[in-house]
């Protein structure tokens, strides 16, 4: 199989809305990208399909929209809208078995539940992994009660996708009169990333050494800084240290994607930081152009053979496609 595999690619289904109760969505979009945002997220074939045509995409890995099953208050409605969804992308799969695979969406309000959601997913219907959109009800990724998930999955040997979710499990005074920082453009990075640092200073990956977590948007942009947490965490007193700095985590368990970075030169410089291994191609269909995020990979100096391990081989060797 040629082409890209696009790892960070959304999806919505009407019949969700109808399942739970509305949440709120901002209200300063502008109408055209919501028409267009609108028709594309439900939609398979009739403009999926023709858009991945026309960019050489050879592979979607499907996942539930924001705000995903993790804004539901209800761990009973939550388990069984997981299913619903879950049954919904392997329909999917099953009838495009070489153009999609799909990460579950996973019930996390009850953490037992979601452990016996995720092996289902992956067991019945050879989901790759799983996303999760951010915080769960107010609760990290590296809180106690998910231990069991964290386990689950590096048993299974599939990889937890996250990213930035809403509602905000937080009020921020910084976003007070500029409604345009909140979400995509500043805040989502900003606390998708410190979620992820969350995850990576409680030792979860000490504990669960063969868990793998993905962040995207160029990592949430913690790569970047990686030197800085390590000489920053060194000049602290901890009662439980990590075994390795902060920095050795990131592209054995931490990896990242492209996905809504359009800039070559960001992606070059991510390539730099981190090695060719620990980048996948994502686009962030369809809130971003595939042609655009397409070009950001292309337009780097990057050799041919990283642009191939980035563009699909690291997603078939990962995720076993």
């Amino acid at each position: 199989m040629g082409g890209y595999i696009a790892v960070e690619e959304a999806i919505a289904f009407p019949g969700l809305a109808e399942r739970r109760p509305p949440f709120p969505m901002p209200d300063n979009v502008a109408p055209e990208f919501y028409a267009d945002m609108t028709a594309r997220l439900p939609d398979v074939t009739e403009l999926r399909l023709p858009d991945m045509d026309a960019n050489g995409v050879a592979m979607q890995v499907l996942s539930l929209t924001v705000p995903g099953i993790e804004a539901d208050p209800d761990p009973v409605r939550a388990v069984e809208n997981a299913r619903y969804v879950n049954d919904s992308l392997a329909g999917i799969v099953a009838a495009h078995p070489d153009r999609f695979a799909a990460f579950a969406a996973l019930p996390l309000q009850d953490p037992a539940a979601a452990v016996l959601e995720l092996r289902r997913a992956v067991g019945e219907f050879g989901f790759k992994g799983v996303l999760v959109n951010d915080h769960v009800q107010g609760k990290y990724l590296d809180d106690p009660s998910f231990d069991a998930v964290w386990a689950a999955l590096a048993d299974l040997g599939v990889p937890l996708y996250l990213h930035p979710g809403m509602p905000p499990a937080d009020s921020w005074h910084v976003l007070t009169g500029h409604p345009e920082m909140d979400g995509a453009l500043w805040s989502w990075q900003a606390t998708t990333g410190g979620h992820a640092l969350r995850v990576v200073l409680s030792g979860v990956f000490d504990r669960h050494p063969n868990a793998r977590m993905i962040l995207g948007h160029a990592g949430e942009f913690l790569p970047f800084q990686l030197s800085r947490f390590d000489s920053r965490y060194a000049t602290l007193t901890h009662p439980h240290p990590l075994r390795r700095p902060p920095s050795a985590y990131f592209g054995e368990n931490v990896l990242v994607t492209t996905s809504g970075v359009l800039s070559p030169a960001a992606v070059e410089a991510l390539v730099r930081v981190l090695g060719a291994d620990a980048v996948l191609f994502a686009v962030d269909y369809p809130y971003e152009r595939t042609s655009a995020a397409v070009a950001a990979l292309e337009g780097t100096s990057l050799t041919q053979a990283e642009k191939n391990t980035i563009g699909s081989g690291n997603a078939r060797r990962l995720l076993g496609l």
